[in-house]
């Protein structure tokens, strides 16, 4: 297994600017999984290479656990020059957390088309502009529990591909199919125009989200942390749903509507 101890090492320069720019992350067409669990979950033709420090290998290694079996299993699958241990230090300088636990990947970056989020009898997920990187990784957390097909995003949502969306996944990122739609208003209107009624998630819409049938193909839109969903693409849907609330609550967090309308789905169409 190569070693690496020195925070001037060409590769470990590159590796730390993955954490930092998407930019450098889309031009080496790859992405980063951080943490020793969302590391070992990672599928292993999706990997190009893993690094791991000194302190987590000797931990690890001394427990003998499921972990330690699992990590194994995933090195038997790369090839050795894949699997690279870096001191504490060195590792220090590429993580993005911070209390690294010591276990870091460099994926292939994930790519899907539009027949990948609509197969079937379709429930998919349409965000615009969620920013909040915490916000979209439940939200495919979620997605992927709640039984959801696929996810269609803005280009003004967090990057689904950056560390902090992908850790918080917890996985879910890599079984997921998601797309990011430049015009995300036409690309609501092609739905419809194939059969998927697209519900605009409002507070002035017309329809309790527990009273629309969402047992055929559908899609769920949720908007903006702060500002919702706009007009155009509020216009766009055929149809508007609400939560109702009570109290002096006037709006529930996105992951948290986005996780209600694709329970409802769920629920509906176990009991259809």
């Amino acid at each position: 297994m190569q070693f690496i101890s020195s925070t001037s090492n060409e590769k470990i320069k590159r590796i730390a600017l993955y954490s930092q720019k998407a930019s450098v992350r889309k031009e080496d067409g790859v992405f980063i999984a951080e943490g020793t669990k969302l590391v070992i979950e990672s599928p292993g033709e999706m990997v190009r290479e893993i690094f791991v420090s000194e302190s987590c290998l000797q931990e690890l290694e001394s427990e003998k656990g499921n972990l330690w079996e699992k990590f194994n299993e995933l090195r038997s699958s790369l090839p050795d020059e894949a699997v690279i241990k870096v001191s504490d230090h060195v590792f220090e300088k590429i993580s993005s957390q911070k209390s690294p636990q010591g276990m870091l990947a460099v994926l292939r970056t994930l790519s899907y088309k539009k027949e990948d989020i609509t197969k079937g009898v379709s429930l998919i997920l349409i965000l615009e502009d969620i920013q909040d990187p915490g916000n979209v990784g439940t939200i495919f957390r979620t997605a992927e529990a709640a039984g959801v097909t696929g996810i269609l995003l803005s280009e003004g949502c967090a990057d689904p591909l950056s560390p902090k969306v992908v850790r918080s996944t917890m996985g879910a990122i890599f079984r997921m199919p998601f797309v990011i739609t430049k015009d995300l208003a036409s690309s609501v209107r092609k739905l419809e125009s194939e059969g998927i009624s697209c519900y605009a998630a409002r507070l002035d819409a017309a329809s309790e989200y527990d009273k629309c049938d969402l047992t055929a193909p559908a899609a769920l839109l949720i908007g903006n942390e702060g500002n919702g969903l706009s007009e155009e693409v509020t216009k766009a849907a055929s149809k508007g749903i609400y939560i109702p609330m009570s109290g002096k609550t006037e709006s529930l967090n996105a992951a948290v509507s986005a996780a209600i309308l694709s329970y409802e789905a769920a629920r509906q169409r176990r009991n259809r």
